[in-house]
């Protein structure tokens, strides 16, 4: 390739890049590169890929192509290259977001021969004049950089690396290298077979990074977990990475309300601002970046200690290119994920329009995410399995949260014949909450449309409960006793491995004591200091009933009106001795804590005082950012401008019940609504005042009570819109 040999590959490295020796195989492959074979290499985030195409490119005649996916990763490279040399021309990017002034400058350095590495999008070489420019200069190789875009099995696929190959033999068939940090066995067969790379030399190095720690957390609470995190690791780099762009917005807010040091980054931003906000990150004006998977790949910053996924990735291999950016440097590296089934669920509904085969293999590639998150073995041998690597997790030394603690497991063979047994009885084809619902005993709908309660196994579970039996369901799928049916959405199908299962049962270890109900629907407020984290206290719990029926007494209103039992519940669980820490209980708010709040701290002060209580170390109060959702701060300021409330519903896509629901959960906190303008155009003040005593003389002002008791006389909206003046007029 027109190589320089009158120094050695060593003197090169020393001379360009200031090392005095290479890392792993790094020689072998450059060496291999520059004798003009097609090489393939499959190295570890941190494992020092980039030197590979850099340092042989700049000892080559010629320039160098680097085909790259994102802007971003370029111009970190690009920067990363110039500070090493004096000429700024020796590496640039050739991209969308260059003028015509900054593209003919790159084509007048690379024509004079001063620029030796030329980063281009892969969207950029599919242009005829880009083409044409190619062909009339000295290339001496080209470097295809995150090669695993190539396979539609790869967590990445971009359509447009699938024609690099006939462009590359367009321009000029020059020798090429293939660069990936994840690949399984099936993705490398893709990427050697679309680049036409048969005769290409694998390097392959260990996917084991020894100084990361992998944890997966169920996901409750986990913005306030995530806060905590971050203060128990002051100082500190770290990336949060988030799903969507609208929470890379709400979790980066809530951290700066919060003290922390931390920007957002996702696609949806222009591109002066990503910029800005990435080199801040890196040059370490900020801790901490929130981002969508748009964000890091390729970041050269060595020490990053923490990576945490507020949402599991679609694929394991985005989980572990995504942790490989924690630790580079081989310092400590910390990655803590946050995993809710119901996350998975909401994923694979995203994918319903689109073709089944792109269904079939994301919904494969989540499964193994959602095997991952719930196994009970060691992680690190899990995750090196998927990529082909055999792991002795004797060797794991506490670097998972299941080697340093260890999950109690049971022997499954009578929970999983008995799941089995009844879906087979159910002829396949059912959900598996239906399932449970039979195991249980519940009469749901279809149980009666089908008469699933004749079957034998009805019932046969209720003592475990749904949860234990959900859990059961995804372990089955996990370890492949079940599948679903991708043609209908959600339904389960017995596996050949299941079949045989149920016709040979045999002892088999499940995971024990797993909370997999972790649904975060309803509420869109951030509760981020809800209950959890602690037993409640039966005795607290009384004493704050007495308190609640006193003050109710002394107002001439209903115990609920003063707090509902879920906020003293976590009353009785947390241990609130602050008019700040009553504020951020569920269902209290600024207003209900000022108006009865003094003598419920006063009480609970006094019990933790008197029993030598030691509270919940994680009771720290975390900043809302706005304490209410977009929603329900639209709805607040609609009713204080007197907007009717059917424009209100209209305006945000609601009908009017649910629209009510979002009211009731807005009075419930403890904020005011005065819906007085809408309720005297449809009730008479005789009406309204029937009303009001019926809620003044009821216990707990149920309503479904209040409906069967009206509903011959009020609509369902006059009964509910009376409810919500009532709690908010005599409680907020």
């Amino acid at each position: 390739m027109g190589v320089s040999t009158e120094i050695s590959l060593k003197e090169h490295l020393k001379k360009y890049f200031g090392f005095d020796k290479f890392k792993g195989r790094q020689d072998e492959i450059i060496q291999n590169l520059l004798e003009g074979n097609d090489t393939f290499v499959i190295m570890p985030t941190g494992g020092g890929k980039s030197l590979c195409y850099q340092l042989p490119a700049l000892i080559s005649e010629g320039t160098a192509i680097v085909v790259s996916p994102l802007i971003a990763l370029m111009k970190n490279q690009v920067d990363s290259i110039r500070a090493f040399g004096s000429n700024e021309g020796v590496a640039h990017f050739f991209n969308s977001s260059l003028n015509k002034g900054e593209r003919d400058k790159v084509k007048s350095d690379i024509v004079s021969g001063i620029t030796k590495i030329l980063f281009v999008a892969p969207e950029s070489l599919t242009k005829e004049e880009n083409i044409e420019f190619l062909r009339s200069i000295k290339i001496s190789f080209f470097a295809i950089d995150e090669a695993h875009c190539i396979s539609e099995w790869g967590h990445d696929f971009r359509p447009e690396y699938r024609r690099l190959r006939t462009i590359i033999e367009a321009i000029e068939r020059v020798p090429i290298i293939a660069l990936t940090a994840t690949a399984t066995p099936k993705v490398q067969l893709d990427i050697v077979k679309n680049l036409g790379m048969q005769d290409a030399k694998l390097f392959k190095d260990s996917f084991n990074r020894e100084n990361l720690y992998y944890e997966i957390r169920i996901k409750k609470n986990e913005v306030k977990e995530i806060i905590k995190f971050i203060k128990q690791n002051p100082g500190k780099s770290g990336i949060v990475y988030c799903q969507s762009r609208k929470k890379v917005e709400e979790i980066a807010a809530t951290l700066q309300v919060n003290g922390i040091n931390a920007v957002p980054y996702h696609a949806g931003m222009d591109a002066k601002s990503r910029a800005k906000n990435q080199d801040m990150f890196l040059m370490e004006d900020v801790e901490v970046i929130v981002a969508t998977i748009a964000f890091g790949m390729g970041i050269d910053k060595p020490d990053i200690r923490f990576i945490i996924h507020h949402d599991m990735p679609k694929s394991l291999e985005s989980y572990y290119q995504e942790t490989g950016r924690a630790g580079r440097d081989g310092g400590e590296g910390k990655c803590v994920a946050f995993y809710s089934y119901d996350d998975m669920i909401k994923l694979e509904k995203l994918m319903g329009g689109k073709p089944v085969a792109e269904q079939e293999i994301n919904r494969l590639l989540m499964q193994e995410v959602v095997g991952f998150a719930e196994t009970t073995a060691c992680r690190r041998k899990v995750l090196l399995h998927y990529f082909g690597e055999y792991f002795d997790d004797s060797k794991c030394n506490g670097g998972c949260d299941n080697c340093a603690n260890p999950r109690e497991k049971f022997d499954a063979k009578e929970q999983l014949t008995l799941v089995l047994k009844t879906l087979s009885l159910m002829k396949d084809g059912f959900k598996a909450k239906q399932i449970v619902n039979v195991l249980i005993g519940n009469l749901s709908n279809t149980v009666k449309t089908y008469k699933f309660d004749n079957l034998e196994t009805f019932g046969e579970g209720a003592e475990e409960g749904e949860n234990f039996w959900m859990s059961v369901i995804r372990q089955a799928m996990v370890n492949d006793f079940l599948t679903k049916n991708i043609e209908k959405y959600g339904t389960l199908l017995l596996s050949e491995k299941g079949e045989n299962f149920l016709k040979n049962p045999h002892s088999i270890l499940f995971s024990k004591d797993r909370d997999l109900n972790t649904s975060s629907e309803g509420d869109d407020d951030i509760i981020l200091n809800g209950k959890g984290g602690g037993a409640l206290d039966e005795v607290l719990m009384g004493l704050l009933r007495e308190l609640r029926k006193k003050v109710a007494k002394e107002k001439k209103v209903p115990p609920f009106v003063i707090f509902q039992d879920p906020s003293l519940d976590e009353m009785a669980t947390r241990y609130p001795i602050t008019m700040d820490e009553l504020k951020e209980v569920s269902g209290v708010g600024e207003g209900k804590a000022s108006k009865y709040g003094e003598p419920f701290v006063k009480l609970i002060s006094k019990y933790v005082e008197d029993n030598g209580i030691e509270r919940p170390q994680d009771l720290f109060v975390v900043r809302n950012l706005a304490g209410k959702s977009d929603m329900k701060v639209y709805i607040i300021q609609s009713v204080d401008r007197k907007m009717p409330i059917d424009m209100i519903a209209k305006n945000k896509g609601l009908d009017m019940s649910e629209l009510l629901t979002e009211m009731e959960s807005i009075v419930n906190a403890g904020t005011r609504l005065n819906l007085d303008y809408n309720i005297d155009s449809s009730l008479g003040p005789d009406e309204q005042e029937e009303l009001f005593d019926y809620f003044r003389t009821t216990e707990n002002a149920d309503l479904e009570e209040a409906l069967r008791e009206f509903e011959d006389v009020y609509s369902e909206s006059e009964i509910r819109l009376m409810r919500i003046k009532f709690i908010s007029d005599l409680g907020n």
